[in-house]
């Protein structure tokens, strides 16, 4: 069992920045494949970015490459997404989640853990 808490989200303005922050407990943290997906209203939750067990491999969606950077320290059992440049369309619940499918995944159904979510809204 892991659980994942996030944090950092908050209401910003278009091309401002923001870092998310996920912490987890419980197995150990650097056996997980990690992701970041998000959620807009009347959507459906779409993938982000995903970091592989040791940070060495990352893979983003194409609506948030060069803009956004997934990262992990897996002393402090913390997963993070640097968001930059941010755009209205990025406006969405961001959740964290773990996966023991690796070495990074993009789809949705290989996440076995997921954190409640952080509201990100950018105002145009």
């Amino acid at each position: 069992q892991v659980h994942l808490v996030e944090s950092g989200g908050g209401l910003v303005q278009a091309g401002d920045s923001l870092r998310l922050s996920c912490a987890a407990s419980g197995r150990t943290f650097s056996g997980y494949t990690m992701g970041w997906f998000r959620q807009a209203p009347g959507k459906e939750r779409e993938f982000v970015a995903t970091i592989s067990y040791r940070g060495g491999r990352t893979l983003y969606a194409d609506s948030v490459k060069g803009r956004f950077t997934i990262s992990r320290d897996n002393f402090k059992n913390m997963l993070y997404l640097q968001m930059n440049s941010l755009k209205p369309e990025d406006t969405a619940v961001y959740s964290c989640a773990a996966s023991s499918q690796g070495p990074t995944s993009p789809l949705l159904r290989e996440y076995d853990y997921w954190g409640q979510g952080t509201q990100v809204t950018v105002s145009s």
